[in-house]
């Protein structure tokens, strides 16, 4: 029987798959069928290595020694501080001793080890260069075809620098087309694009007003102690943030103010005659936010800052945003605009354009399919500000910095393109009859109750994994000390929160019927959306749990996106 050089327990230097880099990592065991060792990397990640790819911590720290003496300093340090590191080398070289100096510890943390091409990426970043890494090992030996090369240069140009310049062009743009296509006779997506509107018509002063007495008003509510202070997830330097969830109490309050002034005379059928003004004065205060997020970032201390939004490339910086949570005192910009004045404007236009499809066609009441886009969406919104303290433990809160991408996001994209239902039926109305709402809206409780049964199920099990109430559920355990569920809703389907997510947005669309393509426009971004986000968390739930994600997926088979990577 042959001998087994590494044992279990011993701490070695084992090669990242793909790559020439070393890290120390420790030896779990040793499968004699195989001949593989499995290996743990300080991150966590567990792997199988041939015993070629595991060298002697004292041997191996001899020769680097050896070899370091032939490369200048500065390689030296890059070597050391990046274990990212490719054969990019001028990407390492470029960056300045400050920053890499702010990335030593960072990276090593969140980033250790890894296989990408900047090592100030974001997670979300980092995750899509695995995936198109995967791709192309998948196809080396056979030829890419045309979906898989489409998405393949895609995927690139979501995470390169130069990406930042389409996309701070594109949204807006995007924006603007929608508004315009959806206020046209017949929006129909083959005909050409409509004409841009004279200049004078994108501005109106008190579009600009009314955008900014709605947000201080928001900001009024959120500084109010009422609700609950609740902590965010530990950051770098260990600290927890405190936010003030009241998201809920806002709506209420907000609602009965929407309504007071309703009574009062106060006509909101002005957001759908003025809805292009508005869209430009919100875009305008999210541009000048975003200008002010930036300037402040360059004074921000290192632990403060966001692993992506750092590249130093001004534009890409911009859009990604440097400083991970921007606040004024305990005023936290971040939370407030994720939660606040685009997630219950969105409700308040919905609202406006009920009213605008009554005045328009002299009805007593809003339409079925009005009535049911405002009642879904609301139910949606409502439902996300009373379990706010969810937000807490999502990627944008924990792992995105703040610059123009979520700025122009929150304020401008949220409110304007998710309610082009609404928009939509205002001018194309949808006449439905009773059977189909009924099926409209049970396919709407169904996503609703998968989406929400779901998500509290996974939330109660991060909070308290040991909790009796959860104790019939099966698990697989980690090399991280969690746990992955592999029963109840997590055990049917990959991602049941994603399916309820699905469906929900089914249900938005099909009111306005099957006439034009552009009311659907949400479904097909949200499938876009969940296309990333799954392969997003594939990859990194790959990279954290390694050979029990591998088990994970054996045993849960099913999924709710296709692989297309």
């Amino acid at each position: 029987m042959p001998t087994v050089k590494y044992q279990k327990g011993d701490t070695v230097m084992g090669r990242w798959p793909g790559s020439s880099l070393y890290y120390q990592v420790k030896v779990l065991g040793f499968d004699s069928k195989s001949q593989l060792y499995t290996v743990i990397y300080k991150d966590g990640t567990e792997l199988e290595l041939k015993e070629q790819d595991i060298k002697n911590v004292t041997g191996f720290q001899t020769r680097s020694r050896s070899r370091s003496r032939s490369r200048s300093p500065g390689r030296r340090r890059s070597r050391s501080r990046s274990p990212a590191r490719t054969t990019r080398r001028s990407s390492s070289r470029t960056a300045s001793s400050r920053r890499d100096t702010r990335l030593k510890d960072t990276v090593e943390v969140r980033l250790s080890p890894v296989v990408s091409a900047y090592v100030a990426l974001s997670l979300s970043d980092y995750s899509i260069l695995l995936i198109v890494k995967n791709m192309i090992r998948r196809n080396a030996e056979e030829k890419l075809n045309l979906t898989k090369m489409i998405l393949l240069i895609f995927l690139l140009f979501l995470v390169l620098p130069t990406g930042a310049y389409f996309w701070l062009l594109f949204l807006p743009a995007w924006v603007l087309f929608v508004i315009l296509q959806g206020n046209l006779t017949d929006p129909s997506l083959i005909n050409a694009p409509p004409p841009l509107p004279p200049l004078d018509t994108f501005w109106d002063a008190q579009a600009l007003c009314f955008v900014i007495l709605w947000i201080l008003f928001q900001a009024l509510l959120y500084i109010l102690p009422v609700g609950k202070l609740s902590e965010g997830m530990p950051l770098r330097s260990g600290v927890r943030l405190k936010y003030r969830t009241n998201g809920f109490f806002a709506i209420m309050v907000s609602a009965i103010v929407v309504a007071v002034a309703v009574h009062q005379g106060a006509d909101l059928t002005y957001i759908h005659s003025h809805f292009l003004q508005l869209a430009t004065a919100t875009f305008i205060i999210s541009v000048l936010l975003s200008i002010y997020l930036y300037v402040r970032s360059r004074y921000a201390a290192s632990e403060e800052l966001a692993l992506g939004g750092n590249s130093g490339n001004v534009v890409y910086d911009f859009f990604k945003g440097r400083e991970l949570n921007p606040r004024i005192k305990n005023f936290d910009l971040k939370f407030f605009c994720e939660m606040r004045p685009g997630l219950i404007g969105w409700c308040l236009i919905n609202f406006a354009m009920a009213l605008a499809e009554m005045k328009k066609h002299n009805l007593d009441a809003p339409s079925y399919a009005m009535i049911l886009v405002n009642l879904f969406q609301l139910l949606y919104v409502v439902d996300g500000l009373w379990n706010e303290e969810a937000i807490l433990t999502t990627m944008d809160l924990m792992h995105d910095g703040f610059g123009f991408m979520l700025a122009f996001g929150d304020l401008v994209w949220v409110p304007f393109t998710y309610t082009l239902q609404a928009y939509y039926l205002v001018l194309h109305p949808n006449a439905l009859s009773l059977p189909a709402v009924i099926a409209i809206v049970t396919l709407k409780l169904i996503g609703f109750y998968i989406f929400r049964k779901s998500n509290s199920e996974k939330n109660a099990f991060r909070r308290n994994p040991s909790n009796p109430k959860l104790s019939h559920l099966k698990t697989i355990p980690t090399a991280t000390g969690k746990s992955l569920l592999v029963s109840g809703w997590w055990g049917v389907v990959r991602h049941p929160n994603y399916l309820g997510d699905l469906i929900m947005a089914l249900a938005w669309s099909l009111p306005c019927g099957f006439s034009h393509l552009l009311p659907w426009y949400y479904m097909i971004y949200f499938i876009i959306l969940l296309v990333h986000r799954d392969s997003r968390d594939m990859s990194e739930c790959r990279r954290k749990y390694g050979s029990a994600w591998d088990e994970y997926c054996r045993t849960v088979r099913y999924r709710i996106i296709p692989r297309v990577y």
